[in-house]
């Protein structure tokens, strides 16, 4: 298998509140929610850069297609990171998150490595950490 993502999906509980976030909040681009014809289908798809896409779907229509029960989501499980090229950059993506509605879950701060970096939770609970990484520069 050759080491290749193309899509995250992320389960949403409300796949509205999640467009809302995603879109209006954080203003990534999508056609919005696709896939409304089918019971298990509504979906939005975000373009995140060439060859990857993040998904929304309700959790309930991961559990349906996998077969798995749902169960309680878990923050800690895995984090999404954005890198970028300066504090002020993390500064303001922080400020933005929380404008959209995230809940900060540990303010920017200078790292033990030597970084800057910051996380928020979307509104279902997924963590995202906003990172300025001066060995990736």
């Amino acid at each position: 298998m050759y080491p290749k993502i193309t899509v995250i999906t992320l389960g949403v509980d409300d796949l509205d509140r999640s467009l809302l976030f995603y879109r209006d909040g954080l203003g990534f681009e999508t056609e919005g929610i696709v896939g409304q014809q089918f019971e298990f289908g509504a979906v939005v798809f975000i373009q995140l850069q060439a060859g990857l896409r993040l998904a929304l779907w309700p959790r309930k229509s991961i559990a349906h297609d996998t077969g798995l029960k749902p169960s309680s989501p878990a923050p800690t499980e895995m984090t999404i990171g954005h890198n970028v090229s300066t504090k002020a950059e993390v500064d303001s993506v922080m400020d933005n998150a929380l404008s959209a509605g995230a809940i900060i879950v540990k303010p920017a701060h200078d790292t033990f490595w030597g970084g800057y970096s910051g996380y928020f939770q979307d509104p279902d609970g997924h963590v995202w950490e906003i990172v300025f990484n001066p060995q990736w520069v």
